[in-house]
């Protein structure tokens, strides 16, 4: 009996070891819900037919929301996610923190376009591969524009944009000249005042971490954005992000959108009812020396936390791969590949062809997070600074500016309240006494 026993409990150990050897791995994906990604879940099954043991669940959210989840969950080591997708502005931090994982086996990293590897790398090592790299630009209407009775410049000036803009402008047709981001957020409203600040002489901080939201020059990026807005924006312009914009452009009510160079392939997409009538110019400037464009990469990182590494990069290595590059397009065109990362997307013949290429290709390498603004500052980053507190604070500064465009709380005291909140913020950091 006992014999019996002992054999029957080793077959048992058997049939289990057999089962753990053939045992799926399922990686959690957090991810954002642009189309790029959404575009990629859709293409998955070009890994999984290579990788058969290899299982994905996706949790899709709102950009707000998914940094806010992914922040809580590395901090805390929750060990929720297997992949993340996170921008430049975390990656670095969190790198230095021993959060992330570093890849080895990401495809050809010497191929990645310098500015934007540089932005993932920490020590010598790449703790992100990206999956798009962008800036930002102006995309238009040239029926709209010719209209007018103008021409848009190549490298137009904020002057120039505002005269587009009211002419532009018919309300009663419900067309506004200029759509811009108002929805609170460090990475929404702020992403585009920062930069937009930065080619207006303003500065979040002087060489001494003092915050400058009393200076002349945040005040007069604050007064023409929310004169714009309020003269010839859309309706609910502060309820409205990257997401809100897109659908608003693309529903042939903006004259103008100032955004994500990534854009471009969904303006002059099928989805889009003015895809034959955009064209496109670098973001706009002031004369400075400084245009206000932003540089930017969503990127994918494995968490120190998961327990699926090697699985994980192999996905991560996937998704930021040429061949994914080609697959997309191969069943969507080349318009429609991921921009912004490689360099030898940009060398390609026929990726040259694609008329927003060379817009996006250029505002990248106009973009430059070590010297970002007019005056001198003591950190880096364009649209953010290059802190573990600046996602908190300019998510506060955000609400408060997206009250002002709201009309629910002054422009004056909107300024007041950023110059308070930074104060405090880096004081209690030890940045300030």
């Amino acid at each position: 009996m006992k014999a019996l026993l002992k054999s029957l409990l080793g077959a048992t150990a058997l049939v289990s070891l057999a089962s753990l050897a053939h045992a799926d791995t399922t990686l959690t994906i957090a991810t954002v819900n642009n189309g790029d990604m959404i575009r990629m879940q859709k293409l998955t099954d070009d890994f999984t037919a290579a990788n058969p043991d290899i299982k994905l669940n996706w949790v899709t959210l709102e950009e707000n929301v998914l940094r806010q989840k992914v922040t809580t969950d590395i901090a805390t080591k929750g060990g929720q996610f297997d992949v993340l997708t996170i921008g430049t502005y975390e990656v670095p931090i969190w790198g230095k923190k021993g959060w992330l994982v570093p890849l080895t086996k990401i495809d050809d990293p010497d191929d990645l376009l310098p500015a934007i590897r540089s932005g993932l790398t920490v020590d010598g090592k790449l703790y992100a591969s990206p999956f798009y790299g962008e800036s930002s630009m102006v995309m238009y209407r040239t029926d709209l524009i010719e209209k007018a009775g103008l021409k848009m410049p190549d490298a137009p000036t904020w002057t120039f944009i505002r005269e587009a803009a009211d002419k532009m402008t018919d309300k009663a047709a419900g067309v506004y000249g200029a759509c811009l981001r108002g929805k609170a957020g460090w990475g929404e409203n702020m992403a585009f005042l920062t930069a937009t600040a930065n080619s207006f002489g303003a500065r979040w901080f002087d060489e001494k971490w003092q915050p400058q939201f009393n200076s002349p020059e945040w005040k007069a990026t604050l007064d023409y954005y929310l004169a714009l807005l309020k003269a010839d924006g859309p309706p609910g312009a502060a309820s409205n992000g990257f997401n809100e914009n897109l659908a608003l452009f693309n529903s042939g009510k903006c004259g103008m959108w100032i955004d994500a160079t990534v854009a471009a392939s969904f303006v002059t997409g099928k989805d889009s009812k003015v895809a034959d009538k955009v064209g496109f110019a670098l973001a706009p400037d002031n004369g400075l020396g400084k245009r206000g464009n932003w540089l930017w990469a969503w990127s994918l990182a494995i968490p120190a936390g998961s327990q699926k590494t090697e699985a994980a990069e192999k996905f991560v290595s996937w998704a930021t791969s040429k061949h994914y590059t080609e697959l997309v397009a191969s069943k969507e065109g080349w318009a429609n590949v991921p921009p912004g990362t490689r360099k030898s997307l940009y060398a390609n013949p026929e990726y040259a062809k694609v008329p927003f290429a060379k817009w996006t290709i250029d505002s990248i390498n106009t973009a430059d997070p070590v010297h970002p603004t007019v005056k001198p500052v003591p950190y880096v980053g364009v649209q953010f600074v290059a802190i573990p507190e600046f996602a908190g604070i300019a998510t506060d500064v955000g609400q408060d500016f997206s009250a002002a465009l709201a009309g629910s709380l002054s422009e004056a005291d909107a300024l007041a309240k950023a110059q308070s909140t930074t104060e405090t913020a880096m004081k209690k950091a030890g940045y300030i006494k």
